[in-house]
């Protein structure tokens, strides 16, 4: 190989670790609502603030938005059946980066109001 292909190749692999990104890693919390009312409440949140819900599968209480500000973000909700509650996960993408999951709190806490289960 000649110098050429070994610059091409090193500015593809470089290239290819840049595109890495850490995985995401979700917030929880566990409400007393019921599963269907804390979905729907949680797309209600998620408008109210301004996101574009792109996807909504209540039965796989999976939904995803995003925020068109700068730099960009995307919201990621699974809620799922706990107990006779239900278990809230969220995770979130600035960009391309993850949000850190701690980022996540106020969101949850503005979810909980919403539901009128607050302390």
């Amino acid at each position: 190989m000649n110098l050429r292909h070994w610059v091409l190749i090193a500015l593809l692999a470089g290239l290819a670790g840049c595109a890495t990104t850490a995985p995401l890693e979700p917030r929880e919390l566990v409400y007393t609502t019921p599963t269907e009312e804390t979905f729907r409440k949680a797309i209600d949140l998620m408008v109210e603030q301004g996101y574009v819900v792109r996807h909504a599968d209540i039965a796989l209480g999976r939904a995803e938005a995003s925020l068109a500000r700068w730099p960009g973000y995307q919201l990621q909700l699974q809620v799922s059946e706990e107990g006779s509650g239900s278990r809230v996960s969220v995770s979130a993408l600035r960009g391309s980066q993850p949000l850190p999951p701690y980022l996540l709190d106020p969101w949850l806490v503005d979810l909980q109001h919403k539901l009128g289960v607050a302390p």
